[in-house]
């Protein structure tokens, strides 16, 4: 059974009594274990394309399946604790809570989905080592450098043990080192979890980590 499942999806907008299709007749499969990197210029429909596969947009037509899940069939109630439960986001603007330290920030995810306190902390403490943070866990964002709450953020997606991980342009604000130690994390993190993922970025140098790559352009997929 896939992770993700779009077929046919449109998403349309009004602007100035027109209609722009963000997505235009988007049909995409993604493997529980595939790395997609999601390729395409600015407009094309990428963060759409995530926001949709994540139920953060509804569609304005086709389906959207997550682990077997129809998306539509949910309220937006249960949609909301869908996502908490399988799937996780890394926003590009990364979107730490400022005054929570970095454990922090992966524990209340937890907290939201009302997992056992103790096992919470120890799988928080777990994931901050493997991505190099032990010894920055109590610090707050404003302490951390652009690289560091990039690492916090990629925790936080994880900390659910979600099956289906959506990252926005990961690499952005990092130069090619660091985007290249980010990506190298990413890939181990979810590759060692068995998750699937789909990372949006506009930096092909780090399309050499996806199982495959996928170019949108004006709201329609092509696969390299």
């Amino acid at each position: 059974m896939p992770a993700l499942e779009l077929v046919d999806v449109r998403k349309v907008y009004r602007s100035g009594g027109e209609e722009v299709a963000a997505l235009d007749h988007a049909t995409l499969t993604v493997g529980r274990d595939e790395m997609v990197a999601l390729i395409g210029p600015s407009g094309s429909g990428k963060s759409t394309l995530l926001s949709v596969s994540g139920g953060l947009l509804a569609p304005t037509s086709g389906s959207v399946v997550v682990g077997g899940e129809s998306l539509g069939e949910y309220s937006a109630k249960a949609l909301t604790e869908f996502r908490r439960r399988r799937v996780g986001f890394v926003f590009q603007a990364v979107n730490l809570v400022p005054f929570l330290t970095a454990r922090e920030n992966l524990l209340v995810v937890a907290e939201l989905s009302g997992s056992d306190r103790a096992s919470s902390r120890a799988r928080a403490d777990r994931l901050l080592e493997e991505l190099g943070l032990g010894e920055r866990r109590g610090h707050l964002p404003d302490a951390l450098s652009g690289g560091e709450r990039q690492r916090v953020a990629i925790g936080r997606a994880l900390m659910n043990e979600p099956e289906l991980v959506l990252i926005d342009e990961p690499t952005s604000a990092l130069d090619t080192r660091l985007g290249e130690q980010v990506m190298q994390l990413i890939t181990d993190e979810v590759k060692g979890r068995g998750t699937a993922a789909v990372i949006v970025t506009h930096d092909e140098r780090m399309t050499h980590y996806a199982d495959r790559v996928v170019h949108i352009t004006d709201g329609r997929l092509e696969d390299s």
